[in-house]
């Protein structure tokens, strides 16, 4: 199987990007939820994102890819653009921040479970990608994707009844 390092490169580096936002948001999310039944969730939750970026960086390295510190570098901006929404008050944090901040990161998890799930299909082919690291790489984000949405629900019920 032939494929193309220099998109494979930017694949990862546009994933790595993700990842920082997703990095940002979670942690945003959690300190902003200190003190409430969302906060166990949500620091275990970081943890894990910032370990599965970890392991990202550590395949990039492997596979040689480098890093696009422009696109990291805009992610980060991107998040915290991303703050300045209109939750139905004029400062601080409300239940619909919840929700979507919920919803953002479970799409965040998707796109990763999708990486993972990419890699996946490249590593019998390339000798540097560990199948195993990956299956469970996707398991993780399986559950982490179930444990976001049993959250968002419980947020929307909050937000909205």
């Amino acid at each position: 199987m032939r494929f193309t390092t220099d998109q494979l490169s930017i694949y990862l580096h546009d994933h790595l990007a993700g990842s920082t936002l997703g990095t940002e948001l979670v942690r945003r999310t959690r300190q902003a939820n200190e003190g409430t039944h969302y906060e166990a969730f949500l620091a275990d939750l970081e943890r894990q994102i910032r370990e599965d970026r970890a392991t990202l960086l550590d395949i990039m390295r492997r596979l040689d890819t480098g890093r696009d510190e422009l696109k990291e570098a805009l992610a980060w901006t991107g998040e915290k653009l991303g703050r300045l929404k209109f939750n139905g008050r004029l400062s601080g944090y409300a239940p619909l921040s919840r929700v979507v901040e919920f919803e953002v990161l479970t799409g965040a998890v998707h796109a990763k479970l999708n990486l993972w799930r990419a890699l996946r299909e490249l590593a019998p082919h390339h000798p540097r990608l560990d199948i195993g690291e990956l299956e469970e790489l996707i398991r993780r984000a399986e559950q982490q994707l179930a444990g976001l949405h049993e959250h968002h629900s419980q947020a929307a019920a909050e937000a909205f009844l």
